[in-house]
């Protein structure tokens, strides 16, 4: 499988960069072609220029190479923190490049994007790893699960990806080194059952 792997974290000693490390490591071992981007580590510029909104818009060569990726991908790993009950600004610049028209989904002849899209990723698993300081408790009673929202429903679900699994590690700032060994297995089990060996 093609699994496409996406790093949203600036520090790369950072809880975020071993998860997406133990997962590439694993997948890779697995057998599958695994696309992996430390998107602050590749200086990805999150700013969506006004050029590139139409769909018939000419992309730059790296926007490009990350749609042509994305496409090809059996599979998506999402790693990043909660920040504000939202993914960090690379990330969602990265969504607002990236995940476009024409690439992750179109609308139906005659509409003019007023109505539901149709989704084209052929992906049809994805998993989304998230790092919290907040415990699960407080978050889900004080904020509800607004990433749940954004990348289920928001993003995968109107680009055909029906099979979205999240998994939160909390509190990582008051965590051990046994507690942080063992999110990591989980880590990997969780998408090693996402994307079984080939």
């Amino acid at each position: 499988m093609n699994i496409l792997i996406l790093l949203g974290h600036p520090a790369p000693n950072s809880f975020n960069h071993a998860l997406a490390v133990a997962v590439r490591d694993a997948l890779q071992a697995d057998g599958h072609r695994v696309s992996f981007h430390d998107l602050h580590a590749e200086g990805f510029d999150p700013l969506l220029p006004a050029d590139e909104i139409p769909q018939a818009a000419g992309l730059p060569p790296d926007i490009r190479r990350h749609c042509d990726e994305l496409k090809a991908a059996d599979g998506i790993v999402i790693v990043h923190p909660n920040w504000w009950g939202q993914p960090p600004a690379v990330l969602k610049g990265w969504i607002d490049r990236v995940v476009r028209p024409g690439v992750a989904y179109r609308f139906e002849e005659g509409d003019n994007g007023e109505g539901v899209p149709v989704g084209l990723l052929p992906a049809r698993t994805a998993v989304v790893l998230n790092t919290s300081n907040t415990p699960g408790e407080r978050e889900r009673e004080a904020f509800g699960d607004p990433l749940d929202a954004i990348w289920k429903r928001c993003v995968f679900g109107l680009c055909g990806v029906r099979d979205v699994r999240r998994r939160t590690f909390n509190v990582v700032v008051a965590s051990t080194p046994e507690q942080r060994r063992r999110w990591l297995e989980d880590a990997v089990a969780l998408c090693r059952n996402a994307f079984p060996a080939t």
